[in-house]
């Protein structure tokens, strides 16, 4: 029997960005990324590595006003595409948690593809002013939020310490990863959608 390959096309154009891509779910960790926004690109690219997503991703946006509008938008395609790719969403492990250290830095992302929309963003006090190379950490709060409406899913981020935003979001964006990687395998003993309700809309 022919494996199902679990993938998404990603196309989406307004008058404040152009996006257009591939996803794969069951990938190798292959990333082809570039956003506009270096600190972004490196973002996603430790998130597919880490996930063992293949994503190929470009997108041209209106930088020269901010990053807001390609951030938001790049989110926007990205959880719409993991949910096109999951499908029905039979036989998935539905639930992921990882906690990442990087250097001084310590994050936690726990997942539930159950089809209803949470998003939690618990950090220490000082992290709301932290930002370098033009990203900030409201930039990611909104990117992570952004993607779990899209993907509508659950999104739970907790950062533990870390003063300096590159290691703090390093931290994050790979137990994202990791932790979406673990929740959308197949669990061979499940027999279709992982939900009493029958269904994960």
């Amino acid at each position: 029997m022919k494996k199902k390959i679990r993938g998404a096309v990603i196309k989406r154009r307004t008058t404040e960005t152009d996006i257009a891509g591939k996803l794969a779910i069951d990938g190798k960790g292959k990333a082809d990324i570039k956003t506009g926004i270096g600190f972004l690109d490196h973002m996603l690219t430790l998130f597919a590595f880490h996930g063992l997503f293949d994503l190929a991703l470009s997108a041209k946006g209106d930088l020269n006003v901010d990053a807001h509008h390609t951030n938001e938008d790049v989110a926007i395609c990205l959880g719409k595409a993991f949910k096109e790719a999951l499908g029905d969403c039979k036989g998935i492990k539905r639930y992921g948690s990882k906690e990442v250290p990087m250097d001084q830095a310590e994050a936690k992302a726990v997942i539930d593809i159950g089809g209803r929309y949470a998003f939690i963003w618990r950090v220490p006090p000082y992290a709301a002013s932290l930002a370098s190379e033009g990203y900030s950490i409201e930039d990611g709060k909104d990117f992570l939020d952004t993607f779990a409406k899209n993907a509508n899913i659950n999104l739970h981020i907790e950062i533990y310490s870390g003063n300096d935003l590159h290691h703090v979001l390093e931290a994050v964006f790979k137990a994202f990863g990791i932790a979406l990687d673990e929740a959308t395998q197949i669990d061979a003993r499940r027999i279709g959608v992982p939900s009493t309700k029958g269904t994960i809309d």
